[in-house]
């Protein structure tokens, strides 16, 4: 039987591992994946908790992360591949836009 602590756990081994991925990389695409990597840990500990509780109103929240989290996914593409037009890379240190 997986108990609530196995969810716990498996969520903080993502949000470890995206965190870790978040603060060490300098690809734009490698930080975006990392955020991802991130929600997601939040809606493992949302369902796990909703479930334990018998509520379903961290379910529902779920559903309304993934939906930002999608956007975000959009958005942050959409603006990457403007940069990748403009600039011809990815990386997040030889990107200087806001600079003079």
């Amino acid at each position: 039987m997986i108990s609530t602590m196995h969810y716990v756990a498996v969520s903080l081994a993502m949000l470890l591992i995206g965190t870790v991925g978040l603060l060490t990389r300098r690809n734009i695409v490698i930080i975006l994946m990392s955020i991802e990597l991130i929600l997601n840990a939040v809606n493992i500990n949302l369902v796990a908790f909703s479930k334990h509780h018998g509520n379903a109103a961290g379910q529902v929240f779920a559903i309304f992360v993934i939906a930002v989290a999608v956007a975000e996914a959009a958005v942050g593409l959409g603006i990457l591949l403007a940069l990748y037009r403009n600039r011809e890379t990815v990386q997040v240190d030889e990107i200087d836009l806001l600079k003079w």
